[in-house]
């Protein structure tokens, strides 16, 4: 199944991670702190404003009152602006020079790339407030995602990685060891005979390409494989072995029957949780807290794992999405506001507070230290759900460049792929006509 938007679900975000977490998370930011050791000490002042969206803006609120005991010089305003509704505020006040841009902004990975190569000193560059200090602190990879040129125009926050969820029972049922898939060539193996025994799909992509994040399955693959739609110097990788292998699986998976149609988007992907209707949701950290949810009464039945690679002795680890904290160009307490970023991201215990309360995925890797992480989850058959994805963040992860120009790759993507899903049309060719088409689009150059 696609992977879903991780925006989608921290918009309608109301996830408990259980009682306990839920009661701890309560006095996390409210308990006073030691004065931060950064280079903007507790001398800064000023009024910040920052802006977010639900789940993450609520988690921000809540300590506020801890950083305004750390930093009594600074008061801090967390604005839920929505989402998608603060990328379309962020691009106009960007447009308009930055007037009427929130001071800290909380920015997607799939956006950053835009706004720093559309708007010139739109973001503050980090480097002078001492960002280069944290510079170890996170997940492989996501230093380079939020750094260009010798500047850091992010701190990160979240990091999910590719994740394999799949309904143990059903597979059980059908006689296949799950843990034992190596490659993507077994999965289409396995999804066979379950559905020879039990009659249940293996997984579901919105094949017309219903909702923008059709592609996210396709994505997570070339990911895998180190690729990605541009390379680090911009040019195009379509049209390459790892994008047409990604694409060839996705054909013989649903040549095979193997795939539902899940047109209609998250609305969908919920029905067939609850419906049981395919076995296998091919989906990134958070999704874990997005079953738990919807299917409580398939507490036992589910587990989780790292996707198989696509090919033999291959990768089986991915960031496949971020967010992070930036700071506005044009802001007039810069120092302030890279304070508050510093202390919600830099801080482990701001980290597993966030963690406790929405089930967001911390870059951070000393949060995972704190036994949140490591606990075994009932409803995942007894699985330390945590660890599966920590071991992912220590491994060495592709760094992906989305450039300003995604959105026009994407729609030529998920075009390709509806070809391949509705028509059966070549891999080759379909990821060839979109590669020149980005091409002839944006004046990139196409590698092959």
């Amino acid at each position: 199944m696609a992977n879903l938007d991780r925006r989608r679900f921290l918009q309608l975000s109301a996830l408990a991670v259980g009682g306990s977490a839920l009661s701890a998370c309560g006095g996390g930011g409210t308990a006073a702190a030691p004065a931060p050791s950064g280079p903007t000490g507790t001398a800064a002042t000023g009024n910040v404003t920052v802006w977010s969206w639900q789940g993450p803006a609520a988690m921000m609120k809540e300590l506020v009152p801890g950083f305004q005991q750390a930093y009594p010089g600074i008061k801090v305003d967390v604005q839920d602006i929505g989402n998608p509704a603060i990328w379309d505020k962020i691009t106009t006040g960007m447009a308009a020079g930055g007037q009427g841009l929130g001071d800290v902004l909380h920015i997607g990975v799939d956006y950053l790339p835009s706004y720093i190569e559309k708007f010139p000193g739109g973001l503050a560059d980090l480097v002078p407030l001492g960002a280069d200090q944290h510079k170890a602190k996170f997940a492989q990879g996501m230093w380079e995602t939020v750094s260009r040129d010798g500047k850091v125009y992010a701190l990160p926050w979240e990091a999910n990685s590719a994740g394999f969820y799949y309904r143990a029972d059903l597979f059980e049922q059908a006689g296949v060891d799950v843990e034992a898939l190596q490659t993507w060539d077994e999965v289409i193996e396995a999804g066979i005979k379950l559905k020879e025994k039990t009659g249940v799909q293996l997984l579901a992509i919105d094949k017309p390409a219903s909702q923008a994040d059709s592609a996210n399955f396709f994505q997570m693959l070339i990911q895998l494989q180190d690729s990605f739609y541009f390379d680090m110097q911009g040019n195009v990788t379509l049209d390459t072995p790892q994008a047409i292998t990604a694409m060839t699986i996705i054909k013989k998976l649903n040549d095979a029957g193997l795939v539902a149609d899940m047109s209609g988007g998250w609305n969908t992907m919920i029905s067939t949780i609850k419906k049981g209707s395919v076995a296998v949701q091919s989906m990134p950290t958070w999704f874990g807290g997005i079953v738990e949810e919807n299917a409580p009464d398939q507490k036992g039945k589910w587990k989780v794992r790292l996707p198989p690679a696509v090919t033999a002795g291959g990768k089986v680890s991915a960031t496949v999405n971020s967010t992070h904290l930036a700071v506005a160009g044009t802001s007039k307490v810069r120092e302030a506001a890279y304070a508050f970023a510093e202390y919600v991201l830099t801080r482990p215990e701001s980290q597993v507070a966030i963690y406790k309360g929405k089930g967001i995925a911390p870059a951070l890797m000393s949060a995972y230290d704190d036994p949140i992480f490591h606990e075994e989850s009932a409803f995942f058959s007894g699985q330390k759900k945590g660890e599966v994805f920590f071991d992912a963040l220590k491994s060495p992860s592709y760094v992906t460049n989305y450039s300003a120009d995604y959105p026009r790759a994407l729609k030529a993507v998920t075009d390709a792929q509806t070809k391949v899903l509705l028509k059966g049309a070549d891999p080759a060719a379909v990821l060839k006509e979109a590669a020149d088409l980005i091409a002839q689009q944006t004046g990139r150059k196409v590698l092959r």
